[in-house]
């Protein structure tokens, strides 16, 4: 097995690969797995968490470490850094609490400048007077997997004191937004948790699925008032069953029209999301079961809106929409 040996402190561990085709079929229990790295386009080979907890206590980050930037039109491509307790940060900065504010979380092995950042931040200035704050977690979600998923509760629920902090200087809950893919699906829900399940929507792109079926901190309908799921990669990255109001299982869920690896279709979601902001156009059909939604056999009520920047919608269930190759798809 060809791999990376990476020495972290006095202890090697063989946590990257640099194959480029995904493993498929992981199954929880299994103690070696692929998982594919966003910066550097690698896939990562992954020890499970039973070796991961022997690490913990090596690779222990602080949370309140992490970095909020706040970008509105005022300063779309140069971001406002907002402290954690510092209410001049805020007070100095261009944020507007009569506003909608998106919350925005990266994946794993991305920063609060990689591509699915830059591009939703970009959708949602576009088409909407909002102001979007970026939560960089790179110390932490540059970590092996394992650690990095094991710590990611953690980190969300900072960015829900973080939330309760603005609420405190002016926020509205009714009138936040919380945008996550990947680990960073798991990480918002989380976050909505921590404010009492007070935000109003979270939308999840593509959560993570490895190792995510039974874990207690995993993405919930509770999370928020609303919580809207897409779907986009079930066979082996992304989190395969129900976990919001509204399930979307674009194409059935995997195998998005255009991708010929798996890494592209759990991509796909966050591209899918940037698209509806500009669009709105991605209306879906409601399905009477996930079954039903993976075999495109939904025959419900069409033009269920997926995605999109609508900060109070409300109809739940699982949908299925199909969607072209290509941008705006």
């Amino acid at each position: 097995m060809k791999c990376l040996l990476l020495l972290f402190g006095v202890i090697a561990a063989c946590t990257a690969s640099v194959f480029r085709d995904p493993v498929l079929g992981y199954k929880d229990g299994e103690r070696f797995f692929h998982f594919p790295g966003y910066g550097d386009e690698t896939m990562h080979l992954v020890n499970d968490e039973k070796l991961a907890l022997a690490f913990n206590g090596k690779f222990t980050r602080n949370p309140a470490n992490n970095v909020y930037w706040l970008y509105t039109r005022a300063n779309p491509n140069t971001p406002q850094v907002l402290d954690n307790g510092n209410a001049q940060s805020v007070t100095n900065s261009n944020i507007d609490f009569s506003k909608i504010t998106v919350f925005i979380a990266h994946g794993w092995h991305e920063n609060g400048l990689s591509n699915t950042i830059r591009m939703l931040v970009q959708a949602f200035l576009l088409t909407n007077d909002v102001n979007v704050i970026v939560l960089d977690w790179r110390i932490i979600a540059n970590s092996n997997y394992t650690t990095a998923k094991g710590r990611t509760a953690e980190v969300g629920r900072e960015l829900g004191q973080f939330v309760n902090w603005l609420a405190g200087l002016g926020l509205s809950y009714n009138r936040v937004h919380l945008v996550g893919f990947c680990l960073g699906g798991h990480l918002v829900g989380n976050a909505g948790r921590e404010t009492g399940s007070k935000v109003q929507r979270i939308t999840a792109l593509s959560p993570a699925g490895l190792l995510w079926d039974f874990d207690p901190n995993r993405l919930t309908p509770t999370d928020a008032r609303y919580v809207e799921v897409i779907h986009t990669e079930i066979t082996s990255f992304g989190y395969s069953g129900l976990c919001g109001d509204a399930d979307f299982y674009p194409n059935g869920g995997s195998n998005m029209p255009g991708c010929w690896i798996t890494r592209c279709s759990h991509n796909r979601s966050y591209e899918y999301m940037a698209s509806s902001l500009k669009y709105n156009h991605l209306g879906a059909h409601e399905c009477g079961s996930l079954s039903d939604a993976i075999n495109n056999n939904c025959t419900g009520t069409p033009l269920n809106p997926m995605g999109n920047n609508n900060i109070n919608k409300s109809r739940a269930g699982i949908f299925r929409i199909n969607t072209g190759h290509n941008y705006p798809f």
